[in-house]
């Protein structure tokens, strides 16, 4: 069964946006993740800081975890800090 890391952000800097995704997208295929959707989010309850909201589906939240402690993806990490303000969730079963 599927899981996601769901990704609350605020963009800070387009160029760094850009640079952070060129940067990252690659790193999800190695450990089976995929892009789901990407763009502007809105709270429909509840207050949400965040602007952006991004979904990456993948296999089994070990998959996930290993993109995010890969070499690959911490090395994109000063970039996203640069970029935006986020947070990622892990969900699922």
């Amino acid at each position: 069964m599927s899981v996601y890391v769901i990704v609350h952000a605020t963009p800070k800097n387009p160029e760094k946006m850009q640079a952070y995704g060129a940067l990252a997208g690659p790193t999800l295929a190695a450990y089976g993740g995929k892009l789901v959707t990407r763009g502007p989010s809105e709270a429909l309850a509840g207050e949400h800081q965040h602007k952006l909201l991004v979904l990456l589906e993948f296999p089994d939240k070990d998959a996930a975890r290993r993109w995010y402690g890969s070499p690959e993806y911490q090395a994109a990490i000063p970039t996203r800090l640069e970029a935006m303000d986020s947070v990622f969730v892990l969900g699922g079963e």
